[in-house]
């Protein structure tokens, strides 16, 4: 991948995508919607500093017309960026909709931009979003966050399902716990699903180069957790057991 972008890329798993690109030599784009972070992932790695809200329409299409400015176009764009809020389904609305606009929307916003660009354009193109191991299973202790994660999974598999014919690539990446701020920053509602992901999390880099291998071919589910292939299909096969066994975790936690 020559040309690559990546949102929320001011820490965490996105500037571990930049790392990583940067390193095989790739012109990257950093975006993130904290100025500083961004500017310092884009000097380390030598990429182009391009700040903006991932849930903001207007942002995302200036990124996008960035790119083709400064890089003559975009090879792949992972977008990245994701927020998570601990609570149930008494979580005030105002919080329920940003999940839904940065988890969701924000796919949406860059579809929009890139598809008119990249569609029946020759080469072939890669979208990643990232979702989530929620996107497949659920998180207990945080309903807008299993909620809009299932929703962007449900997004990017309409994505493939409807543009793979005319040149698009789509891949969701899904990891369970990775060692960044998110993991931590639930709140304490979300604490116990935390820190039984905190048991098995792996670090940024792993992720990063998890997707890169993946990239050389283009299977839709990025794990980063093999085991979780085994969860999704114990869901699928038996839901009342998988939903039993949720439950079962959900009493031992509020014991």
């Amino acid at each position: 991948m020559k040309r690559v972008v990546v949102t929320g890329a001011g820490g965490g798993i996105g500037a571990a995508l930049a790392r990583h690109f940067a390193g095989t030599g790739a012109e990257v784009i950093v975006s993130d919607i904290d100025p500083e972070a961004a500017q310092g992932v884009a000097s380390e790695i030598g990429g182009l500093a391009v700040p903006g809200d991932a849930a903001n329409e207007e942002d995302t299409r200036r990124l996008v017309e960035t790119a083709w400015a400064e890089l003559g176009g975009i090879d792949l764009f992972c977008s990245n960026a994701g927020v998570l809020d601990a609570g149930d389904e008494t979580v005030p609305d105002d919080i329920w909709g940003r999940d839904w606009a940065v988890n969701v929307m924000s796919h949406v916003y860059v579809t929009r931009a890139l598809l008119p660009r990249w569609l029946d354009q020759g080469e072939p193109k890669r979208l990643l979003i990232t979702v989530s191991a929620a996107g497949l299973l659920t998180l207990l202790g945080s309903a807008p966050y299993a909620v809009t994660k299932h929703a962007a999974l449900a997004y990017a598999e309409w994505l493939r399902a409807t543009y793979a014919h005319r040149g698009l690539t789509v891949q969701a990446l899904c990891p369970q716990g990775v060692r960044t701020d998110m993991l931590t920053r639930g709140g304490d509602r979300a604490s116990a699903s935390a820190a039984l992901l905190a048991e098995s999390a792996i670090e940024p880099d792993e992720v990063a180069a998890t997707v890169a291998a993946a990239l050389e071919g283009g299977s839709f589910l990025i794990l980063p957790h093999p085991e979780v292939a085994d969860y999704y299909r114990l869901r699928a096969a038996d839901p009342d057991r998988w939903l039993g066994g949720m439950n079962k975790m959900q009493r031992a936690f509020e014991s």
